[in-house]
């Protein structure tokens, strides 16, 4: 090895700041991550209830079909007047008309069928009744699509009332695309219910249980905790916590299955509830995760639905019934039923959040009420508060002033950004104060799956690491991912309904989670190379002026250099752009207009903008290299909320500062653009609306961090090398007590190229690589490889 190029000096009695709970995980049932994925159920629309009010496509009968053999002919309809329960009210009704060698239905599954695997159980089980004689058994089989059968079983349906018929089916064959079949024979009807059929195999065994493979590869994290249940599908929804499409309510997702009622998912599909409050914090726990509930707080947003102050006190009690259930013993009311359920022991919550990417005064006026209350009956209880899903801006700023003004132990930040945002700001928390409310990272994720991604990522979480004065909680969003049912990426896990891989931002996470340690060490970095960069050079180049899904027209338009005073007018210039469906259709589409190009560094850019149609407003680009890189002001945003300064480089769009702004139509607005090298303002009608700093990446010699375990004694040390070179480093220990020799584990992520990606075919292809050593003294020479993520765990002294 050459001479080392810089020294990592780690004071090993000079400790920092707790780690706590640092990095955990977040679930959210979109892109199927709960019906179709964690949840094991293999049934899709097991009680009938799929509707058009989930997607425009659902329907009662999605993913059945009649099935009528050997000359058997059968009428199939939906019924909902004597229902099993009023909550799932719908039930599928097969009427015999010639039984020949049995009539009835199947189900497909998800994705593209049921997967079942050779020599494996599976629990089927419905509820039914029958209006005839009872002498038919009903034959339950799972088939191919080809009708080879792979195992089945009968049961009698004995009963004129609804009863659950249960059964175990074992498998002869794997095969991932089967079906399963109910079929009898006789006369009448048959009635069926909440058709089941679960692998006897899920995580740890559990009934109603979890997909083993998706569960393990979740515990083998060791996440310190889990946020639950969402995401946006904590708050979008109606205030009646009866109707399909309500918000989030957690009491209507404990208790028998058949009993939860269907829900409006707000990802447009169907979710069951199957997966409810009850099996989120046995999961938790199962996998030594604390947990962190998400509440809705009488606002949605999106559709500014507001629950009335004064009729605040059941949503309020909703939270406090729910730190009930978790934590009462049991002479509670909520305490008891937990122990009904079968946990008399409490789960030892925590931590509580109200509210998600909250924007809005309505939710913060909500928000102290909750909180009031909270504290007065739990006073140590967690609470989180809300800052929005931007990084910077108006609502963000109204979150952390919520926090302040409220005493929040905690803010919920979101931002999915570009990995050279997260290379820009990996030193964001640096100036976040130890006094005030921590930061909880809810959500984050750099745009992509690729090794790059990560490798960017784990540089940001040297500085959450870092920085853990202020930053108390951190979780990767969103977590899972169904490749058939994408809603959302990138993700940290993907599978089908056979197979599951971690990502590189898996193996990232899975890193810092196992290697977190308990309190910081000092650590210094000394005679490295000076930090490289891209040259800030100011913002300059193309402008255009565009519209999305609406009809602007810009006018009065010029360029004022601030330096020279020299002005560029666009005398009887005007841009009429129109990107509405109608004009899609008709061919005359226009979506943007080129301005100018200007090679100045200090300017204002004015105009007049009016909006004639549409639900949205103004784009205007600038500092444009081409579609792909550009920064451009977005003027009313999604659901025309929204006024936005972002940047996009390589494709991939980070939204520098939001604040609240809607467009009117037939409404005149002056705009300005005021750009200064890197910094950038905005103003609408004369306001200030945005001041902000497109700020490049300065790609560090090394990231680094230290800590100590307190259970084993450990020194860890992270070194993340973003350069295209290999570092070397003199890696010194002060301080250690005197020892002959000392073992090092050490993992590796290395060797890959930066657009690499784990993938079903290739697993493994990005992981990490264990190498242990030892080393004589207090220090060793070290070669951080290129773009690599290294840890180092240093053991108590060889005996």
């Amino acid at each position: 090895m050459s001479e080392a190029q810089g020294k990592l000096t780690i004071h090993t009695k000079q400790r920092g700041a707790e780690l706590g709970d640092l990095f955990g995980i977040f679930f959210e049932d979109l892109n199927h991550a709960a019906d179709g994925g964690l949840y094991a159920e293999l049934v899709r629309n097991r009680s009938f209830e799929f509707d058009p009010i989930d997607h425009p496509d659902f329907h009662a009968l999605t993913n059945w079909e009649k099935v009528e053999r050997g000359g058997g002919q059968a009428e199939l309809r939906i019924e909902d007047s004597q229902p099993m329960n009023e909550r799932n009210r719908h039930y599928a009704v097969i009427t015999i008309r010639m039984a020949g060698d049995g009539v009835g239905i199947a189900n497909s599954g998800f994705n593209s069928g049921i997967p079942v695997r050779v020599g494996e159980d599976y629990r089927f089980s419905f509820y039914a009744r029958r209006n005839e004689s009872f002498s038919e058994p009903v034959r339950i089989a799972i088939e191919s699509k080809a009708g080879v059968v792979h195992g089945e079983t009968t049961v009698v349906v004995d009963s004129s009332e609804w009863r659950k018929y249960e059964a175990v089916i074992s498998v002869d064959e794997t095969n991932y695309s089967s079906r399963l079949t109910i079929t009898t024979g006789g006369s009448g009807s048959l009635y069926v219910d909440m058709v089941s059929l679960f692998p006897l195999r899920t995580f740890l065994g559990r009934t109603n249980g979890l997909r083993e493979d998706i569960a393990t590869l979740l515990a083998e994290l060791k996440p310190k905790f889990m946020r639950f249940p969402g995401g946006c599908l904590v708050h979008d929804g109606s205030l009646n916590p009866d109707d399909r499409n309500s918000m989030y309510r957690w009491k209507n997702t404990i208790g028998p299955v058949e009993q939860r009622p269907s829900r409006r998912n707000n990802w447009r599909y169907n979710q069951t509830l199957g997966l409810g409050y009850y099996e989120y914090f046995q999961f938790c726990q199962d996998i030594g995760a604390k947990p962190i509930p998400i509440l809705p707080g009488g606002y949605d947003p999106h559709h500014k639905r507001i629950v009335p102050i004064d009729e605040l006190g059941p949503w309020i009690d909703d939270a406090l019934d729910l730190i009930e259930f978790a934590n009462g013993d049991l002479s509670t009311e909520w305490g008891a039923i937990r122990a009904e359920l079968g946990h008399p022991e409490p789960f030892g919550l925590e931590y509580i959040g109200i509210g998600n990417e909250e924007v809005g005064e309505p939710f913060f006026e909500r928000y102290s009420y909750f909180h009031q209350a909270i504290k007065a009956k739990y006073p140590t209880m967690k609470i989180i508060n809300s800052s929005g899903p931007f990084a910077a801006g108006g609502e963000y700023e109204r979150g952390w002033q919520s926090a302040r003004e409220n005493g929040s132990d905690l803010v919920d930040e979101h931002y999915y950004q570009s990995p050279e945002w997260f290379l820009a700001n990996f030193d964001r928390y640096d100036g976040f104060k130890a006094d005030e409310p921590k930061v909880f990272l809810g959500e984050y994720a750099s745009w992509g799956n690729t090794y790059y991604n990560a490798l960017a990522e784990a540089a940001f979480m040297i500085g959450l690491e870092r920085n853990a004065h202020a930053v108390g909680l951190a979780c990767y969003a969103p977590m899972l991912c169904n490749v058939d049912y994408v809603n959302w990426k990138p993700d940290l896990i993907w599978f089908n309904n056979h197979e599951v891989f971690g990502t590189a931002n898996y193996y990232v996470q899975k890193l810092f989670m196992h290697h977190q340690g308990d309190r910081l060490l000092r650590i210094e970095a000394s005679g490295f190379e000076k930090p490289q960069g891209i040259e800030a050079k100011p913002i300059n180049g193309a402008i255009e002026l565009g519209t999305d899904a609406s009809s602007v027209i810009y006018s009065n338009v010029r360029i004022v250099n601030n330096d020279s005073g020299e002005e560029r007018t666009f005398t009887g210039w005007t841009a009429e752009l129109s990107d509405t469906e109608k004009a899609r259709l008709a061919g005359t589409a226009k979506q943007s207009a080129h301005l100018c190009v200007t090679d100045w560094t200090n300017y204002t850019l004015s105009m007049t903008a009016k909006r004639t149609d549409g639900p949205r407003g103004f784009v205007i680009s600038f500092g444009c290299a081409d579609d792909d890189n550009r920064l451009f002001w977005e003027i009313s945003g999604w659901q025309n909320q929204d006024s936005m300064i972002s940047s996009r480089v390589n494709g991939r769009n980070s939204c520098l500062t939001q604040s609240l702004f809607t467009v009117e139509n037939d409404v005149t607005y002056e705009l300005a653009l005021e750009v200064s090298g890197r910094q950038i303002r905005s103003y609408i009608n004369g306001k200030l609306i945005h001041d902000t700093e497109d700020k490049l990446p300065l790609i560090q010699p090394i990231y680094c961090s230290s800590s100590v375990d307190d259970n084993f004694g450990d020194t860890i040390v992270k070194v993340v090398n973003m350069q295209d070179v290999a570092v070397y480093a003199d890696i010194a220990f002060e301080d250690l007590p005197e020892a002959g020799g000392r073992r090092v584990e050490s993992y590796e992520l290395s060797g890959h190229s930066l657009k690499d990606e784990n993938s079903f075919e290739q697993p493994q292809k990005i992981v990490p690589v264990q190498r242990d050593f030892s080393f004589e003294g207090s220090s060793f020479l070290h070669e951080f490889p290129a773009h690599s993520v290294t840890v180092f765990r240093v053991k108590m002294p060889v005996v």
